[in-house]
């Protein structure tokens, strides 16, 4: 952990430790990321399977935090958008309930946007129901963070999805401070 990290922790936090460290994830973290997903109530649960899939063929553009005994906590999965290679598109970020509300999402996400700026991302997209109180103030201060502009506008209204889901509204971040500064 940096130690821009460490005060962004301790300032999010109160704390001066943090329970937690910053890995890639692997195949064999599919299983307890698809259940801190699930445990989360907030995520749209994906199929298990897709969760192995994730973690072998976006590891390099996602995130886990583990505990003191290396076991999953948290995670941020993520893809560079194919047509925009400078776009790192956020899918899902969760935190196991007995982490939460100690800055953990936060942390994640900063610790990723950090080592994918070495790809060149310069921007982050993520989209959020209108609901999601605790994404929007997530994805709000990650962009004051870092000095980015925060756009919205309805991606998905919720007539295109087949289960009366809640639009989608995307979150487009950037130009990221500590991209353009690199």
């Amino acid at each position: 952990m940096t130690a821009a990290q460490e005060d962004l922790v301790r300032e999010e936090t109160n704390s001066p430790a943090f329970p937690a460290r910053l890995d890639t994830p692997t195949v064999e973290d599919g299983a307890a990321i698809w259940r801190i997903a699930r445990d989360s109530q907030a995520l749209d649960l994906n199929s298990s399977y897709s969760y192995l899939l994730w973690c072998r063929d976006f590891a390099r553009t996602s995130v886990v935090a583990r505990d003191d005994s290396g076991e999953p906590v948290g995670f941020v999965t993520g893809y560079v958008r194919p047509e925009r290679p400078e776009t790192l598109v956020v899918w899902q970020v969760a935190v196991d309930y007995a982490y939460r509300g100690r800055g953990l999402a936060a942390f994640m996400l900063d610790g990723l946007t950090e080592r994918v700026a070495s790809l060149g991302v310069r921007q982050v997209e993520t989209t959020i129901t209108p609901s999601n109180e605790a994404s929007n103030r997530l994805f709000t201060s990650y962009g004051k963070r870092h000095g980015a502009d925060v756009s919205r506008e309805v991606l998905f209204h919720g007539g295109l999805f087949p289960d009366g889901h809640d639009p989608e509204v995307l979150y487009r971040i950037g130009p990221l401070a500590a991209a353009a500064a690199a």
